[in-house]
């Protein structure tokens, strides 16, 4: 069994998850569930999340990877044992047209 990672957010991130809640409150579910698949496989090592590394985004830079849920996204960086939340939001509705 692999350790569990400690998952923190900055403020930026708090702002925009307390905004969007407001609005949608299934983002409540879905963050719960980010929490949980971050802090056990925030790598995706299982293959069994929809995680992606983005290309040309270093470490501090807003987020290294990606978690998409339905259709939310969370932008996180990952290091030694510890995770950091940058964003959540809409996925970009103009890149599937």
């Amino acid at each position: 069994m692999r350790p569990r990672f400690s998952v923190r957010t900055v403020p930026q991130f708090d702002r925009l998850l307390r905004r969007l809640n407001d609005q949608h409150p299934e983002l409540s579910y879905l963050y719960a569930l980010a929490l949980r698949i971050l802090e056990s496989d925030p790598l995706n090592f299982s293959r069994q999340h929809n995680i992606k590394k983005l290309k040309d985004v270093g470490p501090g830079e807003g987020g290294q990877y990606r978690l998409a849920l339905r259709r939310f996204r969370f932008r996180y960086d990952v290091s030694a044992r510890g995770v950091v939340l940058y964003y959540c939001g809409f996925r970009r509705e103009e890149t599937y047209r």
